[in-house]
């Protein structure tokens, strides 16, 4: 994207994101391209880290930043970071093509959240941007850290490869009854940890 109005778009560049972001909402479409110059790259190594190839994680970050453009207003800075924000979004249009496909990831390391987040880095990113990634993953890192072994593991796979919860009991050969309270009791856990950071599990 790049900006029609340069002196409208200097302007611009000076704004924090959460400004941006109010602007966005109120229909400008040249804030937007600032959003995307920011975190278009972050987004597309996420995006193509959670699907497996460079083509799909291009083609996701269009509809991604098609639908921060159309909920732009659901955003508020108050409960966390653009970034933090857009990559949630990026996470959940991840899993539903994921669903979508009905297949397994490919790569033996991706059911691993801390080499996941470690992986999702910018080619040039900036200070902000390192910092903004570091914290995301070092926080999912240490609240994954807190659930005992078998709640972890029934949640990285439902959240990190988009398995249901029968599909869960069946990879690890559990009663579909021991999945359900695992996941409940480990959501519980996982949520109180990261509200306290103020990072929004989707």
């Amino acid at each position: 994207m790049t900006l029609t109005d340069p002196k409208a778009g200097n302007e611009l560049l000076e704004l924090d994101d959460a400004t941006l972001a109010r602007q966005v909402a109120e229909g400008s479409a040249a804030a937007l391209e600032v959003l995307y110059d920011r975190y278009s790259r972050i987004v597309l190594s996420f995006a193509t880290r959670m699907l497996g190839d460079r083509q799909s994680g291009e083609e996701l970050l269009q509809e991604v930043f098609l639908r921060a453009w159309q909920q732009a207003r659901n955003y508020s800075a108050e409960r966390g970071s653009f970034a933090t924000w857009l990559l949630s979004i990026t996470h959940n249009m991840s899993i539903d093509e994921i669903r979508k496909r009905r297949r397994r990831p490919q790569r033996a390391d991706s059911a691993d959240p801390v080499l996941m987040l470690t992986n999702v880095r910018d080619e040039s990113p900036s200070v902000e941007q390192s910092a903004e990634l570091g914290a995301l993953r070092d926080t999912m890192a240490r609240a994954l850290g807190t659930l005992p072994e078998a709640q972890r593991r029934a949640i990285e796979l439902a959240y990190y490869r988009g398995l249901t919860q029968r599909e869960i009991a069946e990879e690890l050969d559990e009663p579909l009854g021991t999945i359900k309270t695992r996941m409940r009791l480990g959501m519980r856990k996982l949520r109180d940890y990261l509200e306290t950071y103020e990072v929004e599990l989707a």
